[in-house]
Order: C-alpha cells, then sequence, then structure tokens
C-alpha cells in the first residue's frame, strides 16, 4: 500500500539511523507449541523481528508454526529457510537466500529456482539476500547440508571481498554467519570491515550467547543481529 513501509525499507532505514534491531530464530523442529504464550512472553524486550527456518525442516512444519506465532505476537514474521520447502504464505517477509560464501550451485540458484512457484502465490515480500558462512569453530547444519566449507575468519579479504559481489550482484541485505551453536560469533574486525565497505545492511548470526557479545556485535557495525540457540538455552533474558 501507498505511504507503507515494506520490511527492507525499515531495516535500511534503521541503519541509516543508527537503530540496533534484534531477531529471534526459531527452528520450527524445536518449537514447542503448547509453551508458545510462555515463549513469547520471555522475548528480549528489544526484540524486533522473528525469524522461521533451520537447516533441515519437517515438511509442512513450517507453515503450522508461523501460523501459531502469527497469533501470539505482532512482530515481523521473517522466512529464514534452509530449502525450499520451507516456505508459508502466511509469514510476512522472506530472506531470499543464495549461499555466497560456497560454490554448490544447489544452494546458490538450484533452491532458489525450485521455490519460485511457490512464491509467486503468495504475498511474501522477498528480500533478496547474500548468506556467507563463516568459520565458527565448529561443523554446523549449514556446513553439512550444502556440502560447503565456510570463510576463514582470518581470510577478512576474502570475506569483504564475497560481500561486496553480493551487494554488486543486487543483494538488498548481506547475512554473515557463524552458524547456529557456534563456539564463537563473526569476529568484530570482519563486522567492521564489512560494514565500512557495503552500502547496504549487514545482519550477523551465530555464536553470541550473552548481552555483552551482543553489544559488542552492534559496536562493531552489525545492523540487526540474530540470536536463536543461546535463547533457547536461556543465556539471553530480560
Amino acid at each position: 500500500m501507498v505511504g507503507v513501509q515494506s520490511y527492507l525499507e525499515e531495516i535500511v532505514e534503521a541503519s541509516r539511523e543508527n537503530r540496533k534491531l534484534l531477531a529471534i530464530l526459531i527452528d520450527p523442529d524445536k518449537f514447542n507449541e503448547s509453551e508458545s504464550a510462555a515463549f513469547f512472553l520471555k522475548l528480549p524486550q528489544q526484540t524486533t523481528h522473528i525469524f522461521v527456518g533451520g537447516s533441515t525442516v519437517s515438511k509442512g512444519k513450517t507453515c503450522e508454526v508461523v501460523k501459531i506465532i502469527k497469533n501470539v505476537t505482532g512482530l515481523p514474521v521473517i522466512l529464514f529457510p534452509g530449502d525450499h520447502s520451507q516456505i508459508s504464505e502466511h509469514a510476512d517477509a522472506l530472506l531470499f537466500l543464495s549461499l555466497i560464501s560456497g560454490r554448490n550451485p544447489e544452494y546458490l540458484i538450484e533452491q532458489q529456482v525450485r521455490s519460485v512457484e511457490k512464491i509467486r502465490k503468495t504475498t511474501l515480500e522477498i528480500i533478496p539476500t547474500g548468506y556467507i558462512l563463516i568459520d565458527g569453530g565448529k561443523e554446523t547444519s549449514v556446513q553439512k547440508v550444502s556440502n560447503t566449507l565456510p570463510l576463514a575468519q582470518n581470510n577478512i579479504r576474502q570475506i569483504l571481498n564475497t560481500a561486496l559481489a553480493g551487494q554488486y550482484s543486487g543483494k538488498k541485505l548481506i547475512y554473515l554467519e557463524a552458524g547456529s551453536g557456534a563456539k564463537f560469533p563473526v569476529s568484530s574486525e570482519i563486522i567492521h570491515a564489512v560494514k565500512e565497505a557495503l552500502e547496504i545492511p549487514v545482519i550477523v548470526g551465530g555464536g553470541i550467547r550473552s548481552p555483552e557479545q551482543l553489544q559488542v556485535t552492534y559496536e562493531a557495525g552489525a545492523d540487526l543481529v540474530v540470536m536463536g540457540t543461546a535463547f533457547e538455552n536461556g543465556f539471553f533474558r530480560n
């Protein structure tokens, strides 16, 4: 509608105004439907988005969970899919991910092509997103499923050039990901270098387990931080 900001526009505006955003990532296969109301009462006060997705999710589970979430929160629900099957018309937007750190065509373009027929039948806002997997100290589900290797944290030039290639190819967001349950998060040096070079917002996730680490990530330049495992395990509370 005229005069209504898109979800991408809201993220871009927040980035320009240096307003930091926080998304809680929900893995549909780990979500306890019977405790959904209590779950959302425990969300950090500064939560601005709900991301939904996982490397692998049971068939139909994403749609079920998204509908439940929409009934108990007014926060934007954005899909963070591991493959084309994790698309729900009940969500608000979709991070149209391309794993640009890897060279497996299945996750560079094949999964995206497979998703098109389903996406065309929805009103989802589609947000082209460059996804960069960075070594977080352990083998992640993304690494296993995509059959790609993460970029080394000490190779900042490669990470930076990959992020810039994503921007130049039309991505609207760049997502720096250390992976679910990472031993350590994306370094401040990487985040700062990427943020300084890009003209689009930067999302950072993986291995952030405390309010202190969250603040360090923001100070390094992240526009939106994603927390999943840490919140599930009770590391982060209001």
